[in-house]
């Protein structure tokens, strides 16, 4: 694993910040944050300083922050414009930045695959759909790019196992495998890959699986065969959220995982999204956590991980998750959510024990 050149991100009155990609990133996805500091969330430093939360990451050992894009979001959280305001603090903290897009206008997963409302008329003509993406892409990096931020790293989909914008780009549905599925799915996934290559030719971009435990070289394959292109591998692990076996023993599969992509495919493997159960027991989330960082970087071959929106305490949830409307508008299921379980603060806004595993 190398380090990538640092690269000049932000420009302002006094020159140019530059922010250079780490060679091995120790991230947090806080897409949350926004609509946290708007409903008077503090964040403080381990010591309970009240500070800004990009500075309390940092000095846990956080340098590097993931953003999931969405078209047009509930509120406006996770848009273009709350996007570029964020991607603007992370860069002005010297915080290396991951953009997610999920092409959607709510959660993207393994489980709902949204086309946003605006799309909605175009899900029959790949065509279509695929400028669509090429659009959304190019719109949000060049806003980006306007305000003088250069993300290090980009995923085409998010957690995209059975493709993405259903059912233009599904892979499979309960009778088997669709027609043209691949075909359609590489060629939305290519549209992103080369739109953010267009605006920044020097950027990373790859695609993004759930599950880093279990063996995806099939998907890669498939991938690859079909003409998509990656420069990194993003996978997903949430060791205590299955049952099968124990989380040390997710944590051992999902590092010779790592391993086995990247000698296949000659690609560093970066973890975007972590978590663990830190409100059923705080000790044992942070000894899991632990041992899977000491797990990844033994290979070698793992460019970073992002533990997904640590900064969550006090049972506090997006203000969609009380709307039962808008949920079913999403999602298609009249309910509501409960609050977010693997957040890594405690009760009173400082970084918990779980956070050290970052320091090491």
């Amino acid at each position: 694993m190398t380090a990538i050149c640092a690269l000049a991100v932000l420009s302002c009155g006094k020159g140019t910040v530059v922010v250079e990609t780490p060679a091995f990133a120790k991230g947090a996805d806080i897409s949350w944050v926004s609509e946290m500091e708007q409903d008077g969330k503090v964040f403080k430093k381990q010591d309970g300083t009240a500070a800004d939360i990009l500075d309390v990451l940092k000095e846990v050992g956080i340098n590097a922050v993931r953003l999931r894009v969405w078209v047009d979001p509930y509120g406006g959280w996770s848009g273009k414009d709350d996007v570029v305001r964020l991607a603007g603090r992370a860069a002005k903290a010297g915080l290396a930045l991951m953009l997610d897009f999920h092409y959607s206008d709510f959660f993207a997963d393994p489980s709902r695959q949204g086309v946003p409302a605006a799309w909605a008329d175009d899900t029959g003509d790949i065509a279509k759909m695929a400028a669509h993406v090429t659009a959304h892409t190019t719109e949000v990096l060049q806003a980006l790019k306007d305000a003088g931020v250069t993300p290090a790293w980009v995923q085409i989909g998010n957690e995209t196992r059975n493709g993405m914008l259903w059912p233009a780009g599904q892979l499979w549905d309960t009778h088997g495998d669709l027609p043209d599925g691949w075909a359609h799915f590489i060629q939305l996934y290519m549209a992103g890959y080369n739109a953010a290559k267009a605006v920044f030719p020097d950027i990373k971009v790859m695609p993004h699986l759930d599950n880093a435990y279990e063996d995806n070289d099939w998907w890669f394959k498939k991938l690859r065969a079909g003409g998509g292109k990656f420069d990194l591998i993003a996978l997903s692990h949430y060791p205590q959220a299955e049952t099968g076996m124990t989380a040390a023993r997710y944590n051992t599969q999902a590092a010779d995982r790592v391993n086995a992509l990247a000698a296949t495919y000659g690609v560093d493997i970066i973890i975007s999204e972590v978590g663990v159960k830190t409100q059923a027991d705080e000790t044992a989330a942070a000894t899991v956590l632990s041992g899977f960082m000491t797990a990844v970087t033994a290979t070698g071959k793992c460019a970073g991980v992002f533990y997904w929106e640590p900064e969550v305490y006090g049972w506090w949830k997006p203000a969609v998750y009380s709307d039962a409307d808008a949920i079913h508008r999403y999602t298609g299921k009249r309910e509501t959510w409960n609050s977010y379980d693997m957040g890594a603060f405690t009760t009173d806004g400082r970084p918990s024990v779980v956070m050290d595993a970052f320091k090491e």
